[in-house]
């Protein structure tokens, strides 16, 4: 990673690539390895399940709009080395087959020109796509830094300032103007505040382009100033077009900065100088929504009703329950689908131990894997349309925890939902399963209990033994030739309904643990909290709830669901996913990609407190356990 650079990219060095002093008898053999391997997983949330875009090393941004003449249309920031190195460039893609392969990129500006970086589309009426970027016209090669100052003889990345620039294609990507032609924008507080006053300008952009009441908007996100974090101010602004759509003349396009006044989107009252990477969305009443990271351990949002010429208040996001949600600083996406409802894209940890962090401003890039996705619907309020936001699901992780994912794009096309990520030197498109958006988007009313890989509904009013169902295996030794291990990504879930007594720590809830502790064990802990011990023999996995998530005398619902594709832990628990609260960073937790099974002795003992008792033989969905939960017991 770059000493100023945000993102997390890795050097060519670090890959082994060719030029890099390895053979391409072992670049082909790994090669060939990753595609068996991956054509054995069958969790479609793996990434190895996406298919990759091509790039020239570095990879970022691969956003899609569908072309007038059928093929999906990528443009993507690319270039030989790491974010940020010389070469950095802009492509585009074309695809006839959603995905599946690409013909060759075409330049939309040479690698040997100016770093020209960060590009999103736009296309109008007649087919017209636009794209705009970040353009070094002027050729930088040095900046003042400000928190702390660039040490002596140091070179930081100039690909966030100069010019924002666009061009354009009239045969749907194919080829683009020769010209490009600058866009305007408003000096504010932000701009006239950095080490040039304004005359040299800082800013970025990853957020949608889109269509609003007849006028074009583009996102940019300002930047005050670089330093530890690389960014140490940001706020999001508008730039909008009111002729756009329908002037054919580029060079007679006009442009506005919103919103009116000197200060662009910011975190909320009290929060921290990061607000950035705005996603903006539209809702049926016209008002415009807004998503951004911060560095506070929480997204934020806010509304406009005029067409962003002014916003309410920022906010942190919420669920639809009142929980705050949590993010770190990384790409924090919303998108309305073409139903009307929409999804979120986030990482779902954070909280105070970012907000608190001495150096928050660099930590909060880390734990980008995995993604998980929120729906949401709308409702109506006393101020117009908002969105209700949904509990989340796991949307795509890889085997690698420290891998990053980031700066997706959605695309609908006859009807299925695909999305686009990237690691930084691997872009991918990627399926999504159409039960995991449908669960998302129900989730506030469903009562449907899942009935398929039920293995134990019982019900119960007091203690007692059963038989111990067959739990799946994690994994078990494979067919290939090398007879390795088969990863079979399997899960299961705990679903029960408790009454407590008291909340004394070590009450046996569930149990089939042999005499030498192979199985698993379920029972309350000390803060309120119950734990999970999953044990097959030669390694002990165990994750808690959130403390305080128990209650006395009441009958509470607890899903414990053990996901084993993404190696997560969750518990669910009268109807709300653990997140962590401010107790701790994460609310779910990782066990071993190596536990084999949960498997343990023929008798399930059975704990007083447990009033109805379902086993399944997979990991639910967060909106399944939710279900459950509104369903009653078994």
């Amino acid at each position: 990673m770059p000493t100023l650079g945000p993102y997390g990219t890795r050097s060519p060095g670090e890959f082994g690539l060719i030029g890099y002093g390895v053979p391409m008898r072992y670049l082909i053999l790994a090669a060939v390895l990753a595609v068996g391997a991956a054509a054995q997983i069958t969790d479609l949330r793996h990434i190895s399940r996406g298919n990759v875009i091509p790039d020239e090393f570095y990879a970022d941004q691969p956003y899609i709009v569908k072309t007038d003449d059928g093929a999906w249309l990528c443009v993507m920031t690319t270039g030989p080395g790491v974010e940020g190195a010389g070469g950095q460039h802009v492509v585009s893609l074309r695809s006839s087959d959603r995905g599946h392969t690409w013909e060759a990129p075409v330049d939309v500006e040479p690698a040997n020109g100016p770093e020209a970086s960060y590009a999103v589309v736009l296309k109008v009426p007649g087919g017209r796509i636009f794209v705009f970027y970040n353009h070094n016209t002027d050729n930088v090669r040095r900046v003042i830094a400000d928190d702390p100052p660039y040490r002596e003889g140091f070179n930081p990345r100039v690909d966030s300032l100069g010019h924002f620039v666009f061009k354009y294609s009239d045969d749907h990507g194919r080829s683009w103007s020769a010209n490009r032609y600058d866009i305007p924008q408003r000096s504010f507080a932000i701009d006239r505040a950095n080490p040039y006053g304004g005359s040299l300008k800082f800013f970025w952009n990853v957020g949608k382009a889109f269509v609003h009441q007849g006028a074009g908007y583009v996102p940019l996100h300002k930047v005050g100033g670089f330093g530890e974090g690389f960014f140490t101010s940001s706020e999001g602004v508008l730039l909008r077009s009111e002729n756009i759509l329908t002037e054919p003349d580029p060079s007679r396009i006009r442009w506005e900065t919103l919103p009116d006044g000197d200060i662009g989107i910011r975190a909320p009252q009290g929060g921290g100088p990061i607000a950035e990477e705005q996603s903006f969305s539209i809702l049926s009443d016209g008002s415009l929504f807004c998503v951004f990271r911060t560095i506070d351990g929480h997204p934020a949002y806010t509304y406009s009703r005029d067409g962003g010429r002014t916003w309410e208040p920022s906010q942190y996001m919420r669920y639809d329950d009142g929980r705050l949600m949590k993010h770190p600083r990384a790409a924090s996406f919303a998108w309305r689908c073409e139903n009307g409802k929409f999804l979120y894209w986030f990482h779902n940890h954070g909280g105070r131990f970012i907000r608190e962090h001495p150096r928050r401003r660099t930590i909060a890039y880390e734990e980008r894997n995995p993604v998980w996705l929120s729906g949401g619907i709308e409702a109506d309020s006393q101020r117009g349309k908002v969105i209700r936001w949904s509990q989340p699901e796991v949307l795509l992780y890889d085997d690698d925890p420290i891998i990053r994912m980031s700066y997706p794009d959605l695309i609908e096309d006859a009807g299925q939902y695909f999305v686009t990520e990237t690691q930084k030197d691997i872009a991918r498109t990627h399926t999504i399963d159409p039960l995991l958006l449908e669960g998302l988007w129900d989730q506030f009313e469903s009562v449907n209990v899942p009935l398929d890989a039920l293995l134990v509904s019982h019900s119960t009013s007091g203690p007692a033994t059963i038989e111990a169902p067959a739990l799946p295996l994690f994994y078990r030794r494979s067919n290939r030739a090398d007879h390795g291990s088969e990863d079979l990504r399997a899960g299961f879930t705990l679903d029960c309904r408790l009454q407590f007594r008291t909340l004394a720590p070590d009450q046996v809830l569930l149990d089939n643990r042999t005499p030498d502790g192979r199985g698993f064990l379920l029972t309350t802990i000390a803060n309120g909290a119950v734990q999970l011990v999953v044990h097959d023999g030669r390694s002990e996995n165990r994750w808690a709830s959130d403390p305080g998530s128990l209650v006395a005398g009441n009958v509470q619902h607890l899903a414990v669901i053990v996901d084993g594709g993404p190696k997560l832990i969750l518990f669910v628990i009268d109807g709300k996913l653990n997140d962590g609260g401010d107790h701790r960073q994460f609310g779910w937790g990782r066990f071993s990609p190596h536990l084999r099974s949960a498997q343990g002795s023929p008798e399930l003992r059975i704990g007083e407190p447990v009033k109805g008792l379902r086993i399944y033989g997979r990991a639910l969905r967060t909106s399944e356990a939710i279900a459950t939960y509104r369903a009653g017991a078994p």
